[in-house]
């Protein structure tokens, strides 16, 4: 796919990478140069390990909303392609 830069340095992503990629507006993400190209990614979020009813739990301090459920199926139907 092909873009452009516009004056203010400002790339746009088409719809169909940013559904497939699972950016959205306002978005955070880290830029960096690999080889000549520009790669793009979500950044890490932060995480521990806590012991909660004899299981672990990745446990963070940043809000996480909860994913619908669409946002599951989507990701496992992304995942097992």
């Amino acid at each position: 796919m092909r873009t452009t830069i516009d004056g203010a340095g400002r790339i746009v992503v088409p719809k169909q990478l940013r559904d497939e990629l699972g950016f959205g507006p306002g978005q955070e993400l880290d830029l960096s140069a690999v080889d000549g190209k520009l790669e793009v990614e979500l950044p890490a979020t932060e995480m521990r390990l806590e012991e909660r009813d004899g299981d672990l739990v990745a446990v963070t301090d940043r809000h996480m909303p909860a994913l619908t459920a669409a946002q599951v199926r989507q990701t496992l139907e992304r995942i097992r392609r």
